[in-house]
C-alpha cells in the first residue's frame, strides 16, 4: 500500500489550513490524503461544538470533523484520493504512530495574536520532537498560498543548514520540495561573530576576518552541495552565510517562502526528545510553513 500525507485535524481553522497545505502536496507527491482526529480528548471543544462532558454529542463532533474537512478537500482538490479517520487514544501517540507510516505528517498550529508566528500546543510540540518522519507546521492562511493549482511561480524553497554538521536526509528533503515546486533551493547558514580576542588577532594582522570566514563558507557550501546540484540540476541553488543569531536570519530568509525545512537531532537516551533552541525559534516565529525532518 502507498503512504499516505497524513493531516491532524480537530475542525479549527489552523487544522484546516494545515489541511489544504497537505492536499497540495499529496497532489504533488502522488499519494492519497489521510486526515486524521484522534479524540482521545476533544483540544477544540473549548472553541467549537459540544462541551467535553457530554460524551454522546462529543461522539457526534467526532464523525462530523473527519467527514466535512474530507467533504471540503475534495471539492478543492478534485481527482485526489482522501480518506478520513477519527481513531481513539492519546493524541501524542495516536499522531506519532500515524507519521510512522505516512510519508509526510502535517499539523496545525495558532498564531500568535498579532504577531507573526506559531503558539506551539503540548501536542504539536511533543509529536514535532517524537516524531521519525517529516513534520510540517502550517498556521491559518498559509494552505492555500502553497497550492500547486494556483498557476502562481513560487519564491525559493528555503533551507537552513549547518555546514559544520551537514545531514543528507534535511538536504534531501530541501532539494526535493524545491524540484517538486519547480523553484530555487537558497541555503543559509549562520555563525556566530568570532570572540573579541579573534577580532583582534586579526586586526593586529591586517585580516579581513569577514572576508576570510566568507570563502571558508563558499567553499564548504561547494563541498556540501554538490553532489545534491548533481542529483537535482533543474534547481538552481544559491547559497547565504551570515553572521549572528542563527534563528533570526533564517526567520527573516524565510519571509515569502512556500516552505522552511530545517533538522532536528533524533532523540537522545539521556536527554529525551527535545527540540533545539533555533528549531523551536524558528518554529514559534518563522511566516512560512516549515519542514522538520528528524536526523541522527
Amino acid at each position: 500500500m502507498l503512504p499516505f500525507i497524513t493531516a491532524g485535524i480537530d475542525g479549527s481553522s489552523e487544522s484546516r489550513a494545515a489541511a489544504d497545505w497537505a492536499a497540495g502536496e499529496a497532489m504533488r507527491r502522488g499519494l492519497p490524503l489521510r486526515l486524521l482526529l484522534a479524540s482521545g480528548r476533544h483540544p477544540g471543544a473549548h472553541a467549537y461544538g459540544p462541551h467535553p462532558a457530554d460524551p454522546e454529542l462529543l461522539r457526534h463532533w467526532a464523525r462530523r470533523i473527519p467527514r466535512e474537512a474530507a467533504a471540503a478537500i475534495r471539492g478543492s482538490h478534485p481527482g485526489l484520493t482522501v480518506v478520513a479517520e477519527q481513531l481513539a487514544g492519546p493524541p501524542v501517540e495516536t499522531l506519532l504512530e500515524a507519521a510512522a507510516d505516512s510519508e509526510l505528517l502535517v499539523l496545525g498550529s495558532r498564531a500568535l495574536g498579532t504577531v507573526a508566528g506559531y503558539l506551539l500546543g503540548s501536542v504539536s510540540l511533543a509529536v514535532t520532537a517524537r516524531a521519525d518522519r517529516p513534520v510540517v507546521l502550517v498556521r491559518s492562511g498559509q494552505g492555500p498560498t502553497d497550492s500547486p493549482a494556483s498557476g502562481a511561480p513560487d519564491a525559493d524553497v528555503v533551507l537552513a543548514l549547518d555546514l559544520a554538521r551537514p545531514d543528507d536526509r534535511v538536504i534531501a528533503f530541501a532539494f526535493d520540495a524545491a524540484a517538486r515546486r519547480a523553484t530555487g533551493l537558497r541555503v543559509v547558514h549562520s555563525r556566530n561573530r568570532p570572540s573579541a580576542y579573534g577580532e583582534e588577532v586579526a586586526y593586529s594582522l591586517d585580516v579581513d576576518l569577514d572576508g576570510e570566514l566568507a570563502a571558508q563558507d563558499a567553499d564548504e557550501f561547494a563541498r556540501v552541495l554538490r553532489p545534491w546540484q548533481d542529483k537535482f540540476p533543474a534547481v538552481p541553488v544559491t547559497g547565504e552565510a551570515v553572521i549572528g543569531p542563527p534563528a533570526r536570519h533564517v526567520i527573516e530568509a524565510a519571509t515569502g517562502a512556500p516552505l522552511l525545512v530545517i533538522g532536528r537531532r533524533t532523540p537522545s537516551p539521556k536527554l529525551g526528545p527535545r527540540l533545539g533552541p533555533v528549531a523551536h525559534a524558528v518554529l514559534h516565529h518563522s511566516p512560512t510553513p516549515v519542514a522538520v525532518v528528524p536526523h541522527d
